[in-house]
């Protein structure tokens, strides 16, 4: 029988459809096109692109020039402008301010036919230290208040390049989705005086039908009430509201967690389109006693509809109890 299931921080309800219960086989994805032609993230094209706010590679290497291991740069084409003064103006009800921020393109590997999810550790590492490196120097601009790392994966999941790559957004206001998950971390907080993602860790721990697979610091779990099929949190299991805090030897645990999270999501469903978005608490905010930085990896399975988008309802057809055990059982 479905089932209704309340998501315990934002309070979003999840409709379970176990009638239309899928396997991992059950979700047919083809094969990535492979377009070929001009690339600007490849070496040698760095004239193509802005010039690099960040780069690791070898000591003495110029900057924007080729024998780099990751760069980042802005976007040429930005959401959001970095130039400017915020100017905020009421038009009769309604606000509106100028398009203030920044937007950086992470390319993570020099290789173009090279994937996030088969990155190894020692190289997956680099780029969460190029997000920890980001946030630090972006939190040094007074005019933005919150930085969104995300990484769109295939065509479905709305990648427009095929070289491996991340993005980086920084906002002068709190996205919506952050204030909700900041006040329901709160609300829960003040009720139980306790961190509501480290009891979330504490169950899942004991319980271990939703566990995919943990190491010392981190562990990834199916969420209770998961919007998309074989949906992954990833959780420090220290408490910690700020990644940008993190030591270069957490990064790195979380690089070996997060590489045998993608492999064994890959493995399951070949050539899987998803986004993975990094929720940490807003630049300037003192370390929370209620709130905890995590990432979320989302497979893009299924499709929003005429339901789902007057309903605010998501259907997933794959209970996560199923999905964590073909996670754990999968063959890396």
């Amino acid at each position: 029988m479905p089932e209704l299931r309340k998501d315990p921080v934002l309070g979003r309800w999840i409709i379970i459809a176990t009638e239309r219960g899928k396997r991992p086989t059950d979700f047919i994805i083809s094969e990535p096109s492979t377009k070929g032609g001009f690339c600007p993230l490849c070496p040698g094209n760095e004239k193509t692109t802005p010039n690099e706010v960040l780069s690791y590679g070898p000591e003495g290497r110029r900057p924007n020039t080729p024998g780099w291991d990751l760069r980042v740069v802005p976007n040429k084409y930005p959401a959001l402008v970095i130039e400017g003064d915020l100017k905020k103006e009421g038009e009769g009800l309604y606000d509106k301010m100028n398009g203030i921020g920044a937007h950086e393109v992470l390319v993570e590997t020099p290789n173009h036919n090279e994937f996030f999810s088969s990155l190894p550790p020692a190289r997956m590492v680099k780029i969460f230290t190029a997000f920890r490196d980001r946030l630090l120097d972006l939190k040094k601009d007074k005019r933005f208040k919150y930085v969104m790392i995300f990484k769109n994966h295939g065509r479905a999941a709305g990648a427009s390049l095929e070289h491996s790559h991340s993005q980086l957004v920084a906002l002068p206001i709190l996205p919506r989705m952050v204030v909700s998950e900041l006040a329901g971390a709160l609300s829960y907080y003040q009720y139980k005086e306790r961190c509501v993602y480290c009891d979330i860790i504490r169950q899942e721990l004991q319980g271990r039908e939703r566990l995919v697979c943990e190491n010392e610091h981190f562990i990834v779990i199916t969420p209770y009430a998961p919007r998309s099929p074989f949906e992954m949190w990833v959780l420090p299991k220290q408490h910690s509201s700020k990644y940008s805090t993190e030591s270069s030897a957490m990064l790195l645990s979380l690089s070996e967690i997060f590489s045998e999270a993608m492999r064994r999501l890959e493995v399951c469903i070949p050539n899987v389109p998803y986004n993975f978005v990094l929720h940490t608490s807003p630049l300037r905010s003192p370390e929370l006693k209620h709130y905890h930085y995590h990432f979320e990896i989302m497979p893009k399975l299924t499709n929003m509809a005429g339901f789902e988008w007057g309903s605010g309802f998501y259907i997933n057809p794959t209970p996560p109890e199923d999905a964590a055990k073909f996670l754990r059982e999968a063959k890396i």
